[in-house]
C-alpha cells in the first residue's frame, strides 16, 4: 500500500483524535515509528494542521475502532486509496493555487533542460494544455519577461521517475526510424533480376556473331565444292 495523500497531516491527526498505536500509524503513513512519537510529543510538525482521513475517504471509523481494540491489527484504507496514483488520476490530480500558478515556470524549466522533449509529453506529466506550451517554446507567453524556470519536482508538480519516462517517450519518437526489412529484400531482388537481363543480354550478343560467322564458313564450303564438282565435269567431257 502507498501512503495516504499528505502523510504527516493524516498522522497528526490520526495521533490527537485516535488511540491507535504508534506502529500502526506509522504503517499506515509510512513513515518511521520514532517520528509518530515525535508528533505525539510535539517536537515536530507542531505547525501542520490535522488532515481527517475520514472526510477523504481513506479510512473508515469502522477500521479504525477495529485497529484500536487489536493493537496488531493493520489500518487497511479504502479501495480507492490502496493506490494514490490511481486516485491522482481519477481526480485529475488536486493542486493547490500555488502549484497551479507555478505550471508556466516548470514548462520553462522542462524546456531548457531537454528541449527535444515533445509537446504532448510536458502536458501529460504536468497536466497543461498544448498551445501554453507553444507559447512558452516560442517566447510569446504573457509575462514572458518575468518567468523564471522552476523545478517541476520540487512545486510537486511530478516525480523524477515520470520525467524520466516522458524524456524517454520523447527521444523514441523523435528518433529516426530504421529501414524496413522486406523494401531491403525487395531491392535485392530487382537487383538480382536487371542482373540477369544484362547478362542474357551479352549472352545473346555473344551467340549472334558466333552464328554468323558459323553460317559465313557452311556458306563458303557449299561454293567451294559445288566449284569443285563443275571443275570435275568439265575435265570428264
Amino acid at each position: 500500500m502507498t501512503a495516504p495523500l499528505m502523510p504527516k497531516a493524516t498522522a497528526v491527526w490520526l495521533v490527537e483524535n485516535t488511540t491507535l498505536t504508534f506502529r500502526q500509524i506509522a504503517k499506515f503513513c509510512e513513515i518511521h515509528e520514532l517520528e509518530i512519537q515525535a508528533i505525539a510529543d510535539g517536537d515536530i510538525a507542531y505547525n501542520i494542521v490535522g488532515l481527517s482521513p475520514i472526510n477523504n475517504n481513506q479510512l473508515t471509523w469502522d477500521e479504525i475502532h477495529r485497529c484500536e481494540a487489536d493493537s496488531h491489527a493493520d489500518l487497511v484504507a479504502n479501495v480507492l486509496e490502496n493506490n494514490v496514483k490511481e486516485r491522482n488520476a481519477k481526480a485529475k490530480k488536486i493542486l493547490s493555487p500555488t502549484q497551479r500558478s507555478e505550471k508556466p515556470a516548470a514548462i520553462l524549466w522542462i524546456l531548457q533542460q531537454f528541449p527535444n522533449i515533445i509537446d504532448s509529453q510536458i502536458a501529460k506529466l504536468l497536466g497543461t494544455t498544448k498551445p501554453t506550451i507553444a507559447k512558452i517554446r516560442s517566447g510569446e507567453y504573457r509575462n514572458m519577461a518575468e518567468l523564471k524556470p522552476k523545478n517541476p519536482m520540487t512545486l510537486g508538480l511530478c516525480d523524477e521517475v515520470a520525467l524520466e519516462k516522458a524524456v524517454a517517450i520523447s527521444e523514441n519518437r523523435l528518433a529516426p526510424k530504421p529501414k524496413k526489412k522486406k523494401a531491403i529484400k525487395k531491392k535485392k531482388s530487382i537487383k538480382k533480376t536487371s542482373a540477369k537481363k544484362v547478362a542474357a543480354k551479352k549472352t545473346t550478343a555473344k551467340k549472334a556473331p558466333a552464328k554468323k560467322v558459323a553460317a559465313k564458313k557452311t556458306t563458303a564450303k557449299k561454293a567451294t565444292a559445288k566449284k569443285v564438282a563443275a571443275k570435275k565435269t568439265t575435265a570428264e567431257k
